[in-house]
């Protein structure tokens, strides 16, 4: 690690969808190795935005299970911070974040999806069917601004996807974030 004078600060963000496994509770134990040897921060937010998977008493596992390896964190929901609340849930996920998305749609990097709950219901059926793995098939990410602006009008449920690049790789990192 590049000295620079900074110490890492690692967010672990399990989600109370169900009981921690190993491979969760082994990314917890990375960002926090990580952490400590940079004499860093460790830090533990619940991703609780799923509600339709939340598992009643899911959280109070979370916390036990890293207690009782150890991976004491330095910042959480229990403990506060200076970057609190360290609930997504409580957090003002629309007034902080929804400027960047929607800049970044200007840019061109990121889309409005208007697909509901049937349409991708029905695509991961059929490709689990085909033998693939469900994913997005990026059905409105070629729509045109003026059909963007016509259904964000008549106020239709909408997410804000990434533009991945269709023909270059692409390196995700999604359990582990430094921040």
């Amino acid at each position: 690690m590049e000295n620079n004078n900074k110490k890492p600060r690692l967010r672990f963000a399990p989600s109370p969808t169900g009981f921690m496994h190993l491979g969760v509770l082994r990314t917890a134990l990375y960002d926090y190795l990580y952490a400590k040897k940079y004499g860093g921060t460790f830090i533990l937010r619940i991703e609780d935005t799923d509600q339709a998977r939340y598992v009643e008493g899911a959280t109070e596992v979370i916390y036990n299970t890293l207690k009782e390896c150890g991976l004491n964190w330095d910042e959480g929901p229990d403990i506060g911070g200076k970057y609190a609340p360290y609930i997504q849930s409580e957090r003002n996920v629309a007034g902080t974040y929804i400027k960047y998305a929607k800049q970044l749609v200007e840019e061109g990097k990121a889309y409005f999806c208007f697909c509901d709950k049937e349409r991708m219901d029905s695509i991961h059926k059929l490709q689990a069917e085909n033998g693939e793995t469900p994913h997005y098939d990026r059905h409105c990410r070629n729509i045109s601004k003026e059909e963007a602006e016509s259904l964000l009008n008549k106020n239709i449920p909408y997410v804000i996807r990434q533009k991945i690049p269709e023909t270059e790789a692409v390196l995700s990192m999604t359990n582990y974030t430094v921040i």
